[in-house]
């Protein structure tokens, strides 16, 4: 499989945010969504073989936390699933960070998904395989990233038409990052207040949760490998 960079770090977002954590970051994306911070993964990367991978994971012990991200993870799901079903063979916990609009049905369901719903802003909007709910459990996560007071309309809509409180265990609502961040590290690099999504998700009631990424505010926004 094609690669960008495995490091070890905490886990930025999420219920996991704040754990220490193995990122497998995979090459390659097939959307180009227009807050990505991560567009440094479309193209490149380096092969690595299943054993080449696991070696170098067991390096970073004793960490047991693992997240697949990208990019676009399932993009590269031929080698991906097997190489899943081995590390939680090994006793290892596992995430995946996916769009939404790749098939999640292969995936392990002891695997942690975190799955994106783009809203209008991305650029992406409908990208969504609506099919995808039905593999979701109460271990997984649904994320929006949210730019604009239409964007969290938009997500404030699906989670009510598509029930999704009752099925994922968590609901993240994101605010959007600038891609042309200073370097200071404060919420004044984002691209919309989180001040301002609070307040809607107070006044709203949402089951839902801020998810911060806090590797943002730990080191240098536009850091790698962190």
């Amino acid at each position: 499989m094609y690669l960008i960079e495995i490091y070890k770090s905490i886990q930025g977002e999420s219920s996991f945010a704040g754990v220490p954590c193995i990122f497998v970051r995979l090459a390659g994306c097939n959307l180009r969504c227009s807050w990505c911070d991560s567009e440094y993964t479309f193209t490149g990367g380096y092969k690595l073989t299943e054993d080449e991978v696991v070696a170098a994971v067991e390096k970073l012990a004793p960490v047991k936390l693992v997240e697949f991200t990208g990019g676009e993870p399932l993009l590269q799901e031929r080698e991906l699933i097997p190489l899943m079903h081995r590390l939680l063979a090994s006793g290892y916990e596992l995430m995946i960070e996916t769009s939404g609009e790749r098939p999640l049905d292969r995936v392990p369901r002891e695997v942690h998904k975190i799955v994106d719903v783009k809203c209008p802003a991305s650029g992406e909007a409908g990208s969504f395989r609506l099919s995808s709910l039905d593999c979701l459990t109460l271990r997984d996560e649904v994320k929006f990233v949210i730019a604009s007071r239409a964007d969290y309309e938009f997500a404030r809509g699906f989670m009510r038409e598509h029930a999704l409180a009752s099925r994922a265990g968590a609901i993240l609502l994101s605010p959007a990052f600038s891609k042309t961040p200073s370097p200071e590290r404060s919420t004044g690099n984002c691209a919309l207040d989180p001040r301002d999504l609070v307040e809607w998700m107070l006044a709203d009631g949402l089951p839902a949760r801020l998810s911060l990424q806090i590797h943002k505010y730990v080191w240098e926004p536009m850091k790698k490998g962190v």
